[in-house]
């Protein structure tokens, strides 16, 4: 059910565009076969790495380009659109971390936010229920932001931990939600990466991370014409265990547990920890810019509650509703919000 009294003002931005392609990633089927295949295999996934994440949508002109912005408007200037439809509602945010919180940068371990977007994102969790749902472990994640009172969720949604409802203002990080849907897999993740750090010890500058229930092959600093030997070596490793999968990310291969769980299971996991997953007077707003975020956009959409905002300065395919195009749009949008919140309550206070 849409929310009340915004039907109108907001499906024009929450449906499909009929003009998008479905783009599938191919498939890392087990098992070697033939020469001829592997490459083809190989070749179909290096055509889809050099693609940033989500799939960017070719334009041969500017009059679809403008286009996909009425479909996707920034949510600062519908900003008014958005705290019109959060009236009565308890507003609640999932933040990605890469490329929403911090910039993305040559080293995956110097991600850091910055001191105004720490800042942001503090005073936004004061007045709302507040989660970063990240590919990153949720010790790393944790890490960079260092925030008691938020909900972390590492490893696309399979370690969450956080405050219960109750709990919000507490700083002691042994008590809370405590979630981990993929234990029974962390030997194989870890036999894996091992296994992954030789195997990529040959291709200069492949990063290998540990995720903690997942693994990250980073390879945004890989001369291109190695792109196709590092999937091979990554799809190697892969056949040998059938349980795990191969997805991708902005720059980035990503193996996780053949599991139904992901940022948007994690989204509705957390919702229903907060006791809102059935409460029509609350308003989740997820903020992410890579593919994996999707799946939260989904859930929101097919939920007909809720807005996705997509991080990016180019036009995508997503079933996000708006856009904002980088992490200082998205503080600005955070601290619009805080403001907004602050108003309202004087104004509630003096009625």
């Amino acid at each position: 059910m849409m929310m009340s009294g915004v039907r109108t003002n907001i499906s024009m931005f929450s449906s499909p565009s009929s003009w998008f392609r479905n783009k599938k990633l191919p498939r890392i089927e087990p098992g070697g076969g033939e020469e001829g295949e592997c490459v083809a295999k190989n070749h179909a996934w290096v055509d889809s790495m050099r693609d940033s994440s989500p799939t960017r949508v070719k334009f041969p002109g500017t009059g679809e380009h403008n286009s996909w912005n009425i479909h996707h408007p920034s949510a600062l200037k519908m900003f008014d659109l958005i705290t019109n439809a959060a009236k009565g509602k308890e507003i609640v945010i999932f933040l990605d971390y890469d490329g929403t919180l911090s910039p993305i940068v040559e080293d995956p371990d110097r991600a850091f936010m910055s001191s105004q977007m720490k800042e942001a994102v503090k005073e936004a969790a004061r007045y709302f229920p507040t989660a970063i749902i990240s590919g990153r472990s949720r010790d790393k994640v944790y890490d960079f932001v260092k925030l008691p009172g938020l909900y972390y969720a590492g490893s696309h949604g399979m370690d969450i931990r956080g405050p219960s409802k109750n709990q919000l203002k507490s700083k002691k990080d042994d008590e809370g939600v405590l979630f981990q849907p993929a234990s029974e897999f962390l030997p194989m993740i870890n036999e894996v990466y091992r296994t992954l750090l030789n195997r990529t010890k040959s291709i200069p500058d492949a990063k290998v991370e540990n995720n903690k229930f997942c693994l990250s092959v980073h390879y945004r600093n890989v001369d291109e014409k190695r792109w196709a030997a590092l999937a091979e070596q990554v799809r190697s490793v892969l056949s040998e265990y059938p349980k795990l999968k191969l997805t991708q990310g902005r720059k980035v291969l990503e193996i996780r547990p053949i599991i139904n769980w992901d940022k948007g299971k994690a989204l509705e996991y957390l919702l229903e920890s907060l006791g809102y997953a059935h409460d029509s007077n609350v308003l989740p707003i997820y903020i992410g810019d890579d593919r994996t975020d999707e799946d939260a956009f989904k859930v929101l959409r097919d939920r007909g509650r809720g807005i996705g905002i997509l991080v990016s300065k180019v036009a995508k395919e997503t079933r996000a509703s708006y856009s904002l195009q980088d992490p200082p749009e998205v503080m600005s949008f955070l601290m619009r919000l805080v403001e907004w919140k602050r108003q309202t309550s004087r104004a509630h206070h003096v009625l």
